[in-house]
């Protein structure tokens, strides 16, 4: 792919406050959008199975927005046919109307071979039966996930209804105890959108459009990673999605800007939080390296005896750069920062700042720091959080 002159000159600083205003974390937050339009402006919000202080999915708006309530979290994915469930970075709730420009995914889905997963002759179409005359469903209430306690053992109803999502016949419209509630498409999706009627084209051009807007800047890997899509699909549409070419002081590598990211300087107020390990100002490792000089690297698949910052360890924001990470755990009322990383002194009152807002968030009225890679900061800050915890508790 031939890339044109790009267009604009922009220093590390200029593209890293960028790309905190496009993901959230710069400027006044938008609070009567609320969740909702969290997950509008990000495009995206990953799933995962881990919860802590609460699931990734959580964690994602308050990062944002602050101490919003957790049910209120739930019912604002959830009602209204908001949002949907598929696969785009990973396992994400996806804002509605985007349901038609996944439709080269699940073309894909129904064209690729089976996967080593043997259904039994009718499986498929009871599934979708039984879902047309008593959805919506769990796996379990459609007739067992599993056919032993093995987590990959599945029934064949739990392949059935699995591979119904996968080609977009059937929707995953809530989670319920961490399991996926199945309906049928035709119900689920209201009857404007549910088409699959764009061309292979138009949906990465729009995708591409949409992740461009929601990094603010990115390089073709970025771009193509935020809804994991292959480098040469982005190559084929990136000229007509809307995007500019900038060239980003030290990034070595071509890059793309939303247009209306470049027009206005982005200022505010910075957030300080700590941030899920599968938020998306982080989800891609060499773009955080490159944008923040930070390295992340999610542990909790690690052998623990390998493990340097811990099991969940959450980057902290403050001040528009990343400065340390908390390992966190709940006991009853307390909150345990178990292992603490600190960018030197400095970081000490934004790292305490955000573990009183993540302990009053999650309803803990106690907080103790147990280990901190440099041990003469661990008494500062337990100070720091101490005086933090009885402002906010007065």
């Amino acid at each position: 792919m031939t890339t044109p002159p790009p267009t604009t000159d922009l220093s590390a600083d200029e593209a890293r406050r960028i790309v905190l205003r496009a993901q959230g974390f710069l400027g006044t937050p938008d609070r009567r959008a609320g969740v909702r339009g969290v997950l509008r402006h990000l495009g995206a919000v990953q799933l995962d199975t881990i919860s802590v202080l609460a699931r990734s999915h959580e964690l994602i708006p308050y990062a944002r927005l602050g101490a919003v309530g957790r049910k209120k979290v739930e019912s604002a994915y959830w009602t209204d046919t908001h949002a949907f469930e598929y696969w785009s970075h990973a396992a994400c709730i996806l804002p509605i109307e985007e349901w038609p420009h996944f439709a080269f995914r699940r073309r894909a889905y129904r064209s690729r071979p089976h996967w080593n997963h043997q259904l039994p002759d009718g499986t498929y179409d009871q599934v979708i039966k039984q879902l047309r005359t008593e959805g919506p469903l769990t796996a379990t209430e459609l007739g067992g996930a599993k056919k032993t306690s093995e987590w990959w053992d599945w029934s064949g109803t739990k392949v059935a209804v699995e591979r119904a999502l996968m080609y977009g016949e059937v929707v995953c419209v809530e989670r319920r105890g961490w399991k996926r509630v199945y309906d049928l498409a035709e119900r689920a999706v209201p009857a404007d959108l549910l088409h699959d009627e764009l061309d292979d084209a138009e949906c990465l051009r729009r995708l591409v459009r949409l992740a461009g807007q929601s990094l603010g800047v990115g390089t073709r890997a970025d771009i193509a990673d935020y809804h994991r899509l292959k480098g040469e699909q982005v190559d084929a549409v990136i000229a007509d999605s809307g995007l500019v070419p900038v060239t980003v002081e030290g990034w070595g590598k071509p890059a793309w800007a939303d247009p209306a990211a470049l027009e206005t300087p982005p200022r505010g107020r910075h957030r300080t939080t700590l941030l899920s390990p599968f938020d998306s100002l982080i989800w891609e490792r060499a773009r955080t390296e490159r944008i923040f000089g930070f390295t992340h690297r999610l542990e909790a698949y690690v052998p623990k005896p390998k493990r340097v910052y811990g099991y969940f360890a959450m980057p902290v924001l403050a001040g528009g750069r990343l400065v340390g990470r908390v390992d966190p755990a709940r006991e009853g009322s307390t909150l345990v920062a178990r292992q603490v990383t600190l960018d030197g002194p400095k970081a000490v009152p934004a790292v305490a700042q955000a573990l009183v807002e993540a302990a009053s968030w999650v309803d803990c009225t106690d907080i103790r720091v147990e280990r901190v890679d440099a041990p003469d900061l661990r008494e500062p800050l337990a100070k720091e959080v101490t005086g933090a915890l009885t402002t906010a508790l007065r």
